[in-house]
């Protein structure tokens, strides 16, 4: 699949492999952030656990950047307001 992800810096070829793996009868998921998530006890619960994981991760993403936004903008002001008092 050619794409850009969020985390990529440039558009590249991306291989998906089978995330789910079967061990004992029990299934667990591998992330890109090379946690091994599990053990679940169907190969459906793992993979409805997967969307859930892929929602976490784009929300806390998405929070992350809005933070950082939002520390950028109260240093801007302090430093505005720092160099109005000089």
């Amino acid at each position: 699949m050619f794409g850009q992800r969020d985390i990529d810096p440039q558009p590249g070829t991306h291989y998906r492999s089978s995330r789910l793996s079967a061990v004992n009868g029990q299934y667990f998921f591998a992330t890109r952030e090379g946690t091994l998530e599990g053990p679940f006890i169907s190969r459906h619960d793992a993979e409805q656990s997967i969307t859930r994981y892929i929602e976490r991760m784009t929300m806390a993403d998405k929070l992350l950047r809005h933070s950082s936004e939002h520390i950028d903008h109260l240093q801007r002001r302090e430093a505005l307001k720092h160099n109005q008092e000089l």
